[in-house]
């Protein structure tokens, strides 16, 4: 039996930003696969795919993340994160992790293969070629972000589904696929870097002449709309989630509280 042609059961990994910051991606997400034809589901057992701790050198508590990440993600034909990063995260360096556990690694090789970005599980798995919504008459550039680029291949996808949108024109970055210097806890330990990163990340956005800026990661989000917003910019910042399926009714990422964090 096909699990396309029986409804698949899709989890969302919901990221720990998108929880915190931006919950209407995560709303997003789940209409677009809800309206793709799958069931989808939100375990309120998640946690935090341990990134953090990960990129700080502390694999024993990564591990000990990774182990409850897996065992809440266990039962799903699908596992989807609207995240480069979470995604390629789980994806890429799960099994890793797990060289001395052999029981463990076959769980979090099993994971691995049922892990998918957002626009990816779209596209390459449910073969989506288009998506129903409004049509929007807006310019926008698109930023591909450095985990969801390298880590897991996304780049044409996001850009196949904008395209069925009708009235959004794509006006793409002299260097869409540069990091926009956030790099999770790289912006906090080198504040310097970061900022000189993305302020020729914003520049490049603001050449464009683009109304709206998409990415595929919050966390590259919130560190260019925050970075626009000191500078004045009138460019407005959107999750592509929130734009593919129609729900662009809520401020922009930096227009409220939640998104001026950064």
């Amino acid at each position: 039996m096909s699990q396309i042609d029986s409804k698949p059961r899709v989890a969302l990994f919901v990221t720990c930003l998108v929880d915190l910051f931006r919950p209407s991606v995560g709303f997003a997400a789940i209409k677009l696969m809800e309206d793709a034809g799958c069931v989808v589901e939100v375990p309120e057992a998640q946690v935090c795919c341990g990134q953090p701790a990960y990129n700080s050198g502390d694999r024993n508590d990564t591990a000990a993340i990774a182990k409850q990440v897996i065992e809440v993600f266990e039962d799903y034909d699908y596992v989807v994160a609207p995240s480069g990063s979470c995604g390629g995260m789980i994806k890429d360096h799960y099994p890793a992790l797990f060289a001395a556990e052999p029981d463990w690694q076959r769980r979090a090789e099993d994971l691995s293969g049922r892990m998918h970005e957002l626009t990816s599980f779209l596209v390459d798995v449910l073969k989506i070629q288009s998506v129903q919504t409004a049509p929007q008459d807006v310019k926008i550039t698109y930023h591909d972000s450095c985990s969801g680029l390298r880590e897991l291949g996304v780049k044409a996808q996001p850009r196949a589904l904008l395209e069925s949108v009708q009235g959004l024109e794509l006006v793409e970055m002299q260097t869409p696929e540069t990091c926009c210097g956030f790099g999770g806890t790289f912006c906090v330990k080198y504040g310097e870097i970061s900022t000189d990163i993305v302020s020729r990340k914003t520049a490049d956005i603001n050449a464009t002449g683009a109304d709206l800026l998409l990415a595929g990661d919050m966390g590259c989000l919130l560190n260019m709309a925050g970075k626009l917003k000191r500078e004045g910019s009138p460019v407005q910042v959107r999750h592509v989630a929130e734009v593919l399926a129609g729900m662009t009714d809520l401020p922009a990422i930096g227009e409220s509280s939640l998104g001026e964090s950064k």
